[in-house]
């Protein structure tokens, strides 16, 4: 008798949670399709499927676990957010006649995010590691104030020790120099680099560091930018994390690592600096203030290209980076070029390109042939028929592993980040994309797209549709899913 009654009050309490679950699910998830599928987690897999919701499913974004103020006063937030509405006008007022169609986006990502505009910028595409760490430790080794480094996967290798070398010497030679690392993607360096770096003078903290208790909850939330800020006026960001695999000469036997980065210089810089910022205050120990020389203009105009900088993560109030790249496909004229390694559009996404496709926009997506992720690369799959039909082309590189997350419209816009097109950079991870309007820029980068499209093979819509039944359930699965993913 007292073991039924054990039974019955753990059936009780059982009852009790999942009904809980369920109402916080309904309560605290936007999307419709994500609040399905977690139901059904939570109520066809006992316990395991309020273990899931908990780890993966909790909307921070909505309970403001993370804050990026850096300004707390609100006078003086209303102040500072006049001016940047003032400079940006100043800006777009004095942009080429062919750029002002993206006002509306640049309207966007100010009201959303506050990021403003900035002008005369210079913009180098940096392409694979070959490329961007030539050009990163020639930075680094300039700097003359303070490098500010915030990476996803900082790795214990030959390019790892470099870029360290460079930190200890500026350091010891009076240089600020401070590393935010991501605890679970940069976890190599932990024991030995860090050490070294912080004997050196080097400041250098975990972001959001996984503890045992809450490993599930914190692997899922990650810190994907990849941010350098060099003397308040030299910025990079992009796709490449600092590590030896994305570098294509170095004699290894290796996949060939596609990859593209950008190095902005000029005001453009600004806005990375000012990510830092809130993300140090976030992890850091100590709150960094602005100062003067974080934010330094440079006293003669580096190039002509027009900077916006897109971010989102638990700490912003919408998806921003999802909602900038819908309105930059639905201004889309003539042409839209993406490349993106995981790719789980989600319904808003996916009908924006089948709207551009259908309304006669050229709409190209590059994704890789072989996937490091086979779950992601089944869901991915399960798009392809609808964009198809749509018209949309669809092409799979072939030379190797391709890890751009670029997007290029009319050659007149460009946007390059460390943002893949699925649900976790749009709601869980923190995320940055450079927004160019720059003709120059959209051209080399639309060139630069083309040329990839030689190392890949057209899936053909016929053939597609006439697929087998085996290759298409777990696909099918897949997509019951991608919100999970």
């Amino acid at each position: 008798m007292q073991e039924i009654r054990w039974i019955l009050l753990l059936e009780i309490i059982y009852t009790i949670a999942i009904v809980l679950t369920c109402l916080r699910i309904i309560y605290d998830t936007r999307s419709t399709t994500k609040t399905l599928a977690y139901l059904m987690l939570t109520v066809f897999l006992p316990v395991a499927g309020i273990i899931i919701y908990f780890s993966v499913g909790t909307n921070y974004r909505k309970r403001k676990l993370y804050s990026k103020k850096i300004i707390k006063d609100e006078q003086m937030q209303l102040r500072v957010r006049e001016q940047i509405y003032l400079e940006s006008k100043k800006i777009w007022d004095a942009v080429p006649e062919e750029i002002l169609k993206y006002q509306k986006l640049a309207q966007l990502l100010l009201n959303d995010g506050m990021s403003y505009l900035t002008g005369n910028n210079k913009v180098d595409i940096l392409l694979n590691g070959e490329q961007k760490f030539p050009e990163v430790l020639r930075a680094l080794q300039e700097a003359k104030s303070h490098i500010h480094i915030e990476y996803y996967i900082f790795e214990d290798d030959e390019i790892g020790n470099a870029i360290k070398n460079v930190l200890i010497a500026k350091a010891r030679a009076g240089v600020q120099v401070r590393l935010i690392y991501d605890d679970f993607g940069s976890r190599s360096i932990r024991r030995r680099v860090i050490p070294e770096l912080k004997e050196a003078g080097v400041e250098a903290y975990p972001f959001y560091r996984v503890l045992f208790m809450a490993l599930a909850n914190r692997l899922n939330y990650r810190n994907h930018r990849k941010i350098i800020v060099i003397d308040g006026c030299v910025g990079f960001t992009g796709g490449i994390n600092v590590s030896d695999r994305y570098i294509n000469n170095s004699g290894r036997d290796q996949v060939f690592w596609r990859d593209t980065h950008v190095k902005i210089t000029g005001t453009g810089a600004f806005y990375l600096q000012y990510l830092f910022i809130c993300d140090w205050n976030f992890c850091a120990d100590e709150p960094l203030a602005p100062q003067t020389n974080f934010f330094h203009e440079l006293k003669e105009n580096a190039g002509d290209a027009v900077v916006q900088i897109a971010a989102s993560g638990p700490d912003s109030d919408n998806p921003t980076i999802l909602f900038s790249l819908i309105q930059a496909i639905g201004m889309a004229e003539e042409e839209i070029l993406i490349t993106t390694p995981y790719f789980i559009p989600g319904e808003s996404l996916l009908d924006a390109l089948v709207v551009a496709a259908l309304s006669g926009v050229k709409v190209i997506l590059l994704v890789p042939d072989q996937s490091d992720s086979k779950m992601v690369a089944a869901a991915g799959r399960s798009y392809y028929g609808e964009l198809l039909n749509a018209g949309v082309e669809i092409y799979q590189y072939e030379k190797g592993f391709i890890h751009s997350k670029t997007m290029v419209s009319d050659q007149q816009l460009s946007v390059i980040g460390t943002a893949n097109m699925d649900n976790r950079s749009f709601e869980l991870n923190f995320e940055v994309n450079a927004v160019i309007y720059d003709n120059d820029t959209a051209e080399e980068m639309t060139r630069i797209f083309y040329q990839d499209l030689k190392d890949s093979k057209k899936i053909n819509a016929a053939d597609w549709e006439k697929r087998p039944l085996y290759k298409q359930l777990p696909e099918k699965l897949g997509r019951l899913l991608s919100p999970l993913l």
